[in-house]
């Protein structure tokens, strides 16, 4: 068969499950764009910049397993570069698609505005080769493989890809034939050992726990680990950057694992396991209480997305998927043989209104108390992120943070794309005032798209979190005080649809809270506290950070 370019890369698009295309216009990816108009299946969403439209795509990934983005090249790829990056060391799969100079300009190596017209076309490229799992530049002769190697890549990788799109063979037409099947198999005979050796540290261990990372959400691992840990009687924890991949709730549910900032008596149980199933763990200053994660010696069996170690032994060329379920079948005779845990609460019950003063305290008490079952959750990095990574959810809630990347202002743009992936969901984000300054255009795009979210934005002045490291009456750390509930009003919002609303005490609050609840689309409430009041943990994390990163104690430079 045979058929253009740019329908091939469509097809190929869909093919592997995206249906929406995040970015901005330019003029090198206009052609493409016209044909995406064309196009029945995929859909063009507009963002205020690229470094939005690569976050919106994060999260719309995270939703639904792959994401898009459409750039320009030079100034738009290096604006949506730091948005892919941190895609990179999420383990999120994005394709990034750069509308680039026609392929003649490239040869002549003519000087080109959108370049630093030196005539090199290669520097773009060598930046997304340090962040991106696969990228390539389309020609007509390879155009077809070239696709599929980087488009398998990103299924098979879970990181992002980057193409390079020349403006002038779109409609190049080529043979196109159709999709190779993606299949990643593990060797029969090592996958048998690997199981093998789980079976037996398993039947040893008097204390085990499985620890889940974000590789269960990557490779959709969900099912398999939860039968795993329910057949067996195996308790499980969960790093902060794999919050609310399983259930939260039920016996077999400790809580979160940080080291020292884990949760009452998650860090005992966790340390004081004699086999601990790690699923893709990685030990990040952010996830695991700087460094203060302390499993008993040779206690890890540590599974990751392609290989297995084990008492200091290594196996390649097995699948974490293939695993789990040869684990499972060897394992399907032998009885539950670890003690349960006493049931914890579905959700914190909130306590009757009291005469405490206004406060984070009590914001965040009755912010949990807001949330329902199935919500999506967002928390940017902040005050806000550590609020809710102490919280406890309700049952099928998604919690969408970002503790690795920590890119202030990640949450707004990637709620974006998370409500257009799951618009039958409703939304919930709470973003500080210095995280919503850095991406609060896409409050414009929200709007637009008439999404169902409710925005709390926690106004410091500024950014409490640094406040919290160093300098907490510094210049450096405040923000402009905008008039954040006029916003709505102001990027065009439908003021007859939209809820937005400003609560500095505990009246207004609840006010608020009932009024957001009956809402259906966006809700915008603007939330006020002073400068250093922030949640708890907040504190001890900076301090934590301070002694990382500086070696000092107090909060202040000598």
């Amino acid at each position: 068969m045979r058929g253009s370019i740019g329908s091939m890369l469509l097809d190929r698009l869909r093919h592997i499950g995206v249906s929406r295309i995040y970015g901005v216009p330019g003029d090198y990816n206009l052609e493409f764009l016209e044909l995406i108009e064309r196009t029945a299946g995929i859909e063009f969403i507009g963002t205020c910049n690229e470094l939005n439209a690569a976050y919106a795509a994060d999260g719309d990934a995270r939703m639904t397993g792959i994401g898009a983005v459409l750039v320009t090249y030079g100034v738009g790829d290096l604006s949506a570069l730091s948005a892919v990056a941190g895609a990179a060391a999420e383990g999120v799969p994005v394709v990034v698609i750069s509308g680039m100079p026609p392929l003649h300009a490239i040869h002549s190596r003519a000087l080109v505005h959108h370049t630093l017209a030196d005539g090199d076309y290669d520097n773009v490229m060598a930046c997304y080769r340090q962040f991106t799992a696969a990228s390539t530049r389309l020609q007509p002769a390879t155009a077809v493989v070239e696709t599929d190697r980087v488009l398998y890549a990103v299924q098979t990788l879970q990181r992002p890809v980057y193409i390079q799109f020349p403006s002038d063979i779109c409609y190049v037409d080529v043979d196109v034939p159709p999709p190779s099947p993606m299949s990643v198999t593990s060797d029969p005979g090592l996958l048998a050992q690997a199981a093998q050796w789980i079976v037996q540290r398993l039947a040893q261990a008097r204390q085990p726990v499985v620890l889940v990372d974000a590789m269960v959400r990557q490779y959709g691992l969900h099912d398999r680990v939860v039968r795993l840990c329910t057949q067996h009687g195996i308790p499980y924890a969960a790093l902060s950057t794999a919050r609310t991949l399983l259930p939260e709730t039920g016996p077999l549910w400790l809580g979160q694992y940080g080291g020292q900032a884990s949760a009452p008596g998650v860090a005992d149980y966790v340390n004081g396991a004699d086999c601990v199933i790690g699923l893709g763990v990685r030990f990040v200053d952010s996830t695991s209480g700087y460094f203060s994660q302390d499993l008993q010696p040779g206690a890890l069996v540590d599974i990751q997305p392609f290989s297995l170690n084990c008492d200091g032994r290594n196996l390649q060329g097995i699948t974490a998927a293939d695993l789990l379920d040869a684990a499972e079948q060897a394992l399907k005779d032998t009885p539950p043989a670890y003690p349960a845990r006493p049931v914890q609460p579905d959700h914190a019950v909130p306590a009757s209104p009291d005469a405490r003063p206004w406060g984070q305290a009590v914001f965040w008490q009755r912010a949990e108390a807001f949330l329902r079952p199935g919500d999506i959750v967002g928390a940017d990095n902040g005050s806000s992120m550590v609020a809710m990574l102490h919280a406890r959810l309700p049952a099928g809630c998604s919690l969408l943070v970002q503790p690795v990347w920590a890119a202030i202002g990640y949450s707004l743009p990637a709620s974006l794309g998370a409500c257009l992936a799951m618009p039958d969901r409703r939304h919930v984000l709470f973003i500080g005032d210095g995280s919503f300054q850095m991406t609060a255009q896409e409050l414009s795009t929200l709007l637009r798209h008439r999404c169902n979210i409710t925005i709390f934005l926690v106004n410091n002045g500024g950014y409490t979190i640094e406040r919290m490291i160093l300098g907490p009456q510094a210049v450096y750390n405040d923000v402009a005080n905008w008039n954040y509930a006029d916003l709505p009003a102001a990027m065009g919002g439908d003021m007859a649809a939209v809820l937005s609303l400003k609560a500095n005490d505990v009246s207004t609050l609840d006010k608020a809270l009932a009024q957001a609840e009956q809402h259906e689309g966006l809700a915008f409430i603007e939330v006020g506290f002073a400068p250093m009041d922030a949640p708890a943990g907040l504190a001890a994390m900076g301090q934590a950070v301070r002694r990382y990163d500086y070696g000092l104690e107090t909060p202040e430079l000598p």
